[in-house]
């Protein structure tokens, strides 16, 4: 089946926010393994001091300025974290004030209040790093049915990570993988004149697939040395921190995103060669390459992009609104955009998904005259 939006959205524009606070690989000292820069690409990852609210904050005044958008034009807001704490791990470890924090559509309330987008539904979820595509699924398939946008309306999908707040700097394995960062993405109907849309939303899935054990929890850790600004370090006496099986998740996450695209383009009637670029979750180079190594065996060949984690780290759900953003001015025709993540806390699966753009002639136009 084509999970094709009825009401034709598209993707008009992507702001990022980044921290300033930049940690560098050489802070882990011993505990980073000496090949962990040439396994993942990764030298450095932003760490924000701010919440995921406020850095939701940041990427939606950034489109604001970059798009002159009026907010209140605003239909719907999905707002996506994948630090927030799952219900099932807040309701074990936090009090009932904290857990209540730890919630993806409060959150999306409180972003569009603080616009006053009054006409606007809401709605959280995290999804981990599939965050993003499983959003632009409830987009393309729950909501644009429901949604008929007038030429000067939009949705937004807003993504913010944390995961340094709940990151075990102790651990070899995990403690330099993820960076902080917040995205906006603009959603639009392809016939708006006001917000002319760059990619055309094909389609777009998110879904659970069982794995032979569970690759990732939650634990209270006790003594856990943290970051400061200043390149210092101090120490967490008692502190929540996610823990993961990172081969288990190294053999898995190609075959996943692999899997994704081939089902998306069979949904969509595509053959494998029409597949023009591929621009998967940015989970490190070693990642991705395999991932482009399962991608040719099933045909696909186009250009692969990888390689962003360099300053950045994972950024989880962030990496490819992020990712896409770096490489707006040379994407054409047909873009695959794979997803995967870790599954529920304790649970043996994973999270798979995949986005399919094409680009709109606006978008090639714009391309040309840039060239």
């Amino acid at each position: 089946m084509f999970h094709h939006s009825p009401s034709r959205l598209g993707i008009a524009a992507i702001s990022i926010h980044q921290p300033a606070w930049v940690l560098e690989n050489g802070w882990f000292a011993d505990v980073m393994p000496r090949k962990f820069a040439h396994h993942t690409g990764i030298e450095a990852r932003a760490i924000s001091e701010e919440d995921e609210v406020m850095m939701g904050l940041h990427a939606m005044r950034r489109i604001q300025r970059e798009t002159s958008c009026d907010f209140t034009a605003c239909r719907g807001l999905v707002f996506v974290s994948p630090s927030f704490i799952p219900p099932s791990v807040a309701g074990r470890y936090l009090d009932p004030d904290q857990a209540l924090v730890e919630r993806p559509t409060r959150a999306a309330r409180q972003l569009a209040r603080a616009f006053g987008m009054r006409r606007c539904r809401t709605i959280g979820l995290n999804w981990f790093c599939c965050g993003y595509s499983r959003a632009l699924d409830v987009v393309t398939r729950r909501w644009a049915p429901r949604l008929p946008l007038k030429d000067d309306e939009f949705l937004l999908v807003v993504v913010a990570t944390r995961i340094s707040r709940i990151t075990d700097y102790s651990c070899g394995q995990t403690a330099g993988l993820f960076g902080d960062m917040a995205s906006a993405t603009m959603i639009s109907p392809l016939s708006s004149r006001r917000h002319a849309t760059h990619f055309e939303i094909m389609h777009a899935h998110a879904e659970r697939q069982p794995i032979p054990r569970p690759a990732f929890d939650y634990h209270v850790r006790t003594d856990v040395p943290v970051p400061s600004p200043d390149g210092g370090r101090t120490v967490t006496p008692e502190r929540l921190v996610y823990s993961l099986d990172g081969m288990a998740i190294a053999e898995t996450a190609p075959r996943a995103m692999s899997a994704a695209v081939a089902k998306a383009i069979g949904e969509c009637g595509l053959l494998a060669g029409e597949v023009n670029h591929v621009v998967p979750h940015q989970a490190g180079t070693g990642i991705v390459r395999f991932t482009g190594m399962k991608l040719e065996e099933i045909g696909i060949g186009g250009e692969l992009v990888n390689g962003l984690v360099r300053r950045t780290g994972n950024v989880s759900a962030c990496s490819v609104p992020h990712a896409l953003r770096e490489t707006w001015g040379r994407l054409r025709g047909v873009i695959a955009c794979p997803t995967a993540a870790v599954g529920s806390p304790g649970r043996p699966e994973v999270l798979q998904g995949c986005i399919l753009l094409r680009s709109t002639p606006h978008h090639d136009r714009e391309a040309i005259v840039a060239a």
